[in-house]
C-alpha cells in the first residue's frame, strides 16, 4: 500500500496485515534514513491484536524518512516510511497543470521503476501500482455517478490536474477474499463503488453492490457535521516509585475485547469431572517409544486432545456456533482445535485445521509446530481464525481447574487441570494412582445440560480407559 509525494519519492502505508484489523504497532524497524532498499526486503515488524508480521517494501530506492518510532501503534492506510525510489539521485520535477502538451509529454512517459507492485500481507498483489490502477479525476474529467466523486473525496483523493484518458479501464482494487465473495455473489467488481484506502473494494462494498438500490443521502455525506473535539481530561498523577501502569495494546487488548464480549453475549455453564488417568499416563509412555512418533513429542495433552475428538464425533452437535445476525444454529462438519497457548506477549488461541481428520501421529506433529510457532511469537493471523472448539491446559501451572471463557464465536472450552498422584478407590483398594480434573464449559445458548454432559463424561471414560479410542473411534 503505497502512495506518491514526490516525483521519486514513495509513501509505503501501514497495510491490513489480517482480514478486518483497523491497527498495529510498530516493534522494530530493520532499516533507518539513508538506507538502500530493495524490491521484498524487510524494512519492520509489526505487532497486530494476535501476531507479530514482518513487512517488506516493494521496490528499491534509499530511505527518506520513518514516520513512528518503535513501539507506535498506527492506524492501517496511514503512512509508515518513505522512500527516494531514484535512488538518492536528483529526479525531473513533474510537468505543472500550466505547462504545454509537449513539456508534459516527457515526464508522463518517464515512470519512476518498482512502482508496479503492491504490498499485501507477505510478498506482494497485482502488477499494476495504485497510481496507475486508480488514476486521479479533476474537474475537467465527467463522472457518472455522484456517489463516486463524494466517496474519492472522502478517501482523500481531492481534484487534480486533469490527464489523458487511460487506454484500458484499470482492474478493480480487492484483496482474495473479497473478489471470491463477488464472485459467489456475482457482482461485478467494476461497477462496486470502493470505500476502502486507495480505492480497495471491501467486504462491505460488495454486499452494498448486491443490496436493493435507494436513494443515497448525498448532501448529509458532502456536508458532514462538524464535531467540537470534547476538553481534554486531567491528568492523572500517581507514585510512580509504588506503581507500574502500561499501556493496554496489542494482544492484551484484543484479549480483554475478546472475553468481554464473550463473557456477557454467551450464557456459560461449566461442568467439572474428576477421573483417574493412570492408564492414560502409561500408554504416553509406551507410546514414546513407538517408532510411529519418532522425533514427535508424546504427551497427556496429546491423548486428551484425541479424546476430545472423539467425543465430538460421538456428540456432533457441540461442535457449533450461534448466528446472532441469521439467527441460526450452524453446526460445523469438521473441527478446527484451538490450543490456548501462553506467549511472553500474552495468551493466544491458535488452531489446528482440520484436526478431526488427523491420524494420532499427525496430531501430534500439529500440535508441536503450533505451540512452538506460538512461543516464538510467529503465529499467523490466519492461524487464530475459524475455531470451533478449544482446549485450554492449565494444570501447567500446577492448579486442579478453572472455569474457562469461551473463545468468541465457538461453543466449548475443555480445561485440563494437573496431573497428581492421590488416594483412589481402584478396584476395591485405595490406591495411589494418577488423578486429574477436568472442567468444561459451554455455550447455554445451542448447548443443554445434557449435551453437555455427554461430552464431558465422553472424554472422561477415554481417558480412563484408553482402549476406547480404538472402539469409539
Amino acid at each position: 500500500m503505497t502512495t506518491m509525494t514526490e516525483a521519486s519519492v514513495r509513501e509505503f502505508k501501514m497495510p491490513d496485515v489480517g482480514e478486518g484489523l483497523t491497527e498495529a504497532e510498530i516493534l522494530k524497524w530493520y532499516v533507518q534514513p539513508g538506507d538502500q532498499v530493495t524490491d521484498g526486503q524487510v524494512v519492520c515488524e509489526v505487532e497486530t491484536a494476535k501476531a507479530a508480521v514482518e513487512l517488506p517494501i516493494p521496490y528499491d530506492g534509499v530511505v527518506r524518512d520513518l514516520h513512528f518510532p518503535e513501539g507506535t501503534t498506527v492506524e492501517v492506510g496511514t503512512p509508515i516510511i518513505a522512500v527516494d525510489v531514484s535512488g538518492g539521485a536528483a529526479a525531473p520535477a513533474p510537468a505543472p497543470a500550466e505547462t504545454a502538451a509537449p513539456a508534459a509529454a516527457p515526464a508522463e512517459e518517464k515512470k519512476p521503476e518498482g512502482s508496479g507492485r503492491q504490498p499485501v500481507l507477505v510478498g506482494y498483489g497485482v502488477a499494476a501500482s495504485s497510481t496507475k490502477r486508480r488514476p486521479r479525476k479533476g474537474p475537467e474529467v465527467v463522472v457518472s455517478e455522484a456517489s463516486t466523486a463524494v466517496q474519492k473525496e472522502l478517501n482523500g483523493h481531492g481534484p487534480a490536474p486533469a490527464a489523458p484518458a487511460p487506454a484500458e479501464k484499470p482492474r478493480p482494487l480487492a484483496k482474495p477474499p473479497v473478489r471470491k465473495l463477488a464472485k459467489d455473489l456475482g457482482v461485478d467488481l467494476a461497477t462496486v463503488v470502493p470505500s476502502g484506502p486507495d480505492g480497495i473494494i471491501t467486504r462491505e462494498d460488495v454486499h452494498a453492490a448486491v443490496a436493493p438500490p435507494a436513494a443515497e443521502p448525498v448532501t448529509a455525506v458532502t456536508a458532514p457535521a462538524v464535531s467540537v473535539p470534547p476538553a481534554p481530561a486531567p491528568v492523572a498523577t500517581y507514585d510512580t516509585a509504588r506503581e507500574t501502569r502500561i499501556p493496554i495494546k496489542g494482544v492484551r487488548k484484543a484479549t480483554a475485547a475478546a472475553m468481554i464480549g464473550s463473557a456477557f453475549t454467551a450464557p456459560h455453564v461449566t461442568e467439572f469431572v474428576t477421573i483417574d488417568v493412570t492408564r492414560t499416563m502409561k500408554l504416553v509412555e509406551e507410546l514414546k517409544q513407538d517408532k510411529e512418533f519418532a522425533g514427535l513429542r508424546v504427551n497427556p495433552l496429546l491423548l486428551i486432545t484425541k479424546a476430545l475428538l472423539v467425543a465430538i464425533k460421538r456428540n456432533p452437535d457441540i461442535n457449533a456456533s450461534w448466528d446472532e445476525a441469521n439467527q441460526e444454529i450452524v453446526l460445523k462438519h469438521y473441527v478446527n482445535l484451538g490450543i490456548a497457548a501462553a506467549t511472553p506477549r500474552g495468551l493466544i488461541v491458535p488452531n489446528i485445521k482440520d484436526a478431526h481428520a488427523k491420524t494420532l501421529p499427525q496430531l501430534a506433529e500439529s500440535l508441536g509446530e503450533l505451540v512452538s510457532t506460538a512461543r516464538e511469537g510467529k503465529t499467523s493471523p490466519a492461524a487464530m481464525q475459524g475455531g470451533t472448539v478449544t482446549i485450554t491446559n492449565v494444570g501447567v501451572f500446577g492448579v486442579d481447574t478453572g472455569t474457562p471463557i469461551l473463545n468468541p464465536g465457538e461453543s466449548a472450552i475443555l480445561a485440563i487441570g494437573a496431573i497428581k498422584l492421590q488416594p483412589w478407590v481402584h478396584k476395591g483398594k485405595v490406591k495411589p494412582r494418577q488423578v486429574t480434573t477436568l472442567a468444561l464449559s459451554f455455550d447455554h445458548r445451542l448447548v443443554d445440560g445434557e449435551l453437555g454432559s455427554k461430552v464431558l463424561a465422553d472424554v472422561a471414560a477415554i481417558l480412563e480407559q484408553p482402549k476406547r479410542l480404538i472402539t469409539w473411534a
